[in-house]
């Protein structure tokens, strides 16, 4: 898998104003994308994917034409760590799908939620985790597409830091999907206050998986609203009341020569934000240097 030796930027769907412009279609984001100045575009199917394998071609067909890198989320009901084992076996065939639709998307990574751990213990849940993603690999061991696995923003979910790195361990063809926005919620707001903070968080991934998975994270960033039980809502980068912010991260960046494709789910304004984002990282970039 060949990656790009620079950050990448781009939105988690599509922004409000793409259809205030009129657009109807995904079909028409990876343009509308690249016409922004951003590289890459996550195709949400959180809800279940509805959309048939001719409209995923031509999405996959457009975003090729315009150079924007693809990944796809999968459906949130996706559950690793159910109690119920029948329900829980179901999400082989929820990621099968997710990878048949990633490959017409021309997609090189899923994005996975990891799994609740509000009824069991968190050793519980990561064991069940465990054993859903090994009894993945038989059945989805051959692609070629990264299947990744996210932190998460609420404490009663599976899918802290160390979480995540230890189900990554699995198989070389798991790899973390760092949401800092998420991280930064679990902490009630107290995770990335300073470089430091980020950089921490690639040297991690890097110790763990090996300093490829750390130079070529794929990640999510996002200010969330979060209470004493973590995640509450995704927010825009107006907001000055919650964070993270993202400068100490684009300067992180710089300094850790890492080349991360960042994809933004602020609510609403995901491609404004994304590109507010590049624009923050090239300003680093420029001042370091």
């Amino acid at each position: 898998m060949i990656f790009p030796s620079h950050p990448t930027f781009g939105p988690g769907g599509n922004s409000e104003s793409f259809y205030d412009e009129g657009n109807r279609s995904t079909v028409d984001a990876p343009r509308w994308v690249r016409e922004r100045g951003l590289d890459a575009y996550e195709y949400q199917a959180g809800n279940g994917l509805t959309a048939g394998d001719e409209t995923l071609k031509k999405i996959g067909n457009t975003a090729r034409s315009e150079g924007i890198l693809m990944s796809l989320h999968t459906p949130y009901f996706i559950s690793l760590s159910g109690v119920e084992e029948e329900k829980r076996l179901k999400s082989l065939d929820y990621i099968s799908r997710s990878l048949h639709a990633a490959q017409l998307l021309g997609a090189d990574t899923i994005v996975i939620h990891t799994g609740s751990a509000a009824k069991i213990s968190r050793e519980e849940a990561l064991a069940l985790a465990t054993d859903t993603l090994s009894r993945n690999l038989e059945v989805n061991g051959n692609t070629d597409i990264r299947m990744g696995l996210e932190t998460m923003g609420k404490l009663n979910q599976l899918g802290t830091l160390e979480e995540v790195l230890t189900l990554c361990r699995i198989s070389p063809l798991y790899c973390p999907v760092i949401d800092f926005g998420h991280l930064n919620a679990r902490a009630l707001g107290s995770a990335f206050l300073s470089v430091d903070d980020y950089r921490r968080i690639f040297d991690a991934v890097g110790n763990a998986l090996g300093d490829s998975y750390a130079k070529h994270l794929h990640c999510h960033f996002s200010k969330i609203e979060y209470t004493k039980a973590g995640e509450k809502k995704h927010l825009t980068f107006a907001d000055t009341e919650y964070g993270p912010d993202f400068e100490p991260l684009a300067e992180a960046i710089v300094r850790e020569n890492v080349s991360p494709r960042i994809i933004c789910e602020s609510a609403g304004t995901m491609a404004e934000d994304a590109l507010a984002m590049k624009t923050m990282w090239q300003r680093a970039k420029g001042e370091l240097i």
